[in-house]
């Protein structure tokens, strides 16, 4: 899986004298990866908060010999993404300052295949790229599996020395060639009007969901977060979805900070003008009731 990657990444490319640098809403994933890992220091930056970024980084400097700069693609309880085009140069400037570098690394599992004109994720939507890029085959892809963007001299060393890759099993080949497929239709003309449909959805529901009074989180992920923002209250509001035939899933602390509780609606690209009104009218019935 993605989850065993990130960590199957990290860990590998964390010694005594490695720096990790970590926004604050990374994936609990990532966030397992740190603790394994047991870098020299760790620092924790605001959320995509690129000034306490820039701070965590000179605040680093001197602590180790390797820096590595880690998160999300796209944030998958709030569907906003990383901004890799203020993120990469700010990283750069301190490239010189670590006797090895400074190391870009995000975790893109909600992007690749549903996020940027042609469905390469974060990176293709800012125009930016880091330099190694996590990612699953269990989201837009449809199937299981994780795997890592690099260096040919990165894929190498972690086919060496990842203990997640050495010791476990790989993809089924009926999976790898459902994910080939997934790709094929991605660069078709079939699969860039899915992604047009897709884009289309969720700014229709989005926009939906703030006539209606409610708060979210804007953005063009298909990830739009409904935030309540109090447990009893989102556990009610679930129930109430579910009864009338609305999947949608409700984040309650721990799972989210307290304050932050949410409902998680994720549009794809099979659902059409009238799921969204029909979505729509039973928040609508909700909030009126």
């Amino acid at each position: 899986s993605a989850y065993v990657t990130s960590m199957g990444v990290i860990y590998p490319l964390t010694t005594k004298e490695t720096v990790l640098i970590s926004d604050e809403l990374n994936h609990n994933c990532i966030i397992q990866a740190i603790r394994l890992s047991r870098p020299a220091a760790k620092y924790i930056y605001k959320h995509n908060d690129m000034t306490d970024l820039k701070a965590k980084l000179q605040e680093a400097v001197g602590q180790g010999k390797r820096c590595l700069v880690i998160t999300d693609g796209i944030f998958s309880m709030r569907g906003d993404n990383s901004p890799f085009n203020e993120l990469v140069p700010i990283c750069k400037e301190f490239e010189d300052k670590f006797e090895e570098g400074v190391i870009t690394i995000t975790d893109d599992s909600h992007g690749v295949g549903a996020f940027g004109k042609t469905g390469r994720g974060t990176e293709e939507y800012t125009g930016a790229k880091v330099d190694i890029l996590v990612g699953t085959l269990g989201k837009a892809f449809g199937v299981n599996g994780g795997y890592v963007v690099g260096s040919k001299t990165l894929v190498e060393y972690l086919h060496e020395t990842a203990p997640m890759y050495i010791y476990s099993n790989p993809i089924t080949c009926s999976e790898a060639a459902a994910a080939l497929k997934v790709l094929q239709i991605l660069d078709s003309d079939k699969g860039q009007k899915r992604l047009q449909h897709l884009h289309k959805m969720t700014k229709k529901f989005e926009q939906g969901i703030i006539e209606l009074g409610y708060e979210t989180i804007p953005g063009d992920h298909p990830v739009v977060p409904l935030m309540v923002r109090n447990t009893a209250k989102t556990t009610d509001l679930v129930n109430y979805l579910t009864e009338n035939g609305v999947l949608a899933t409700g984040l309650n602390f721990p799972v989210v900070p307290k304050g932050d509780e949410e409902i998680r609606f994720q549009i794809n690209a099979d659902h059409t003008e009238a799921d969204i009104d029909y979505v729509l009218g039973v928040l609508k019935q909700y909030k009126n009731k």
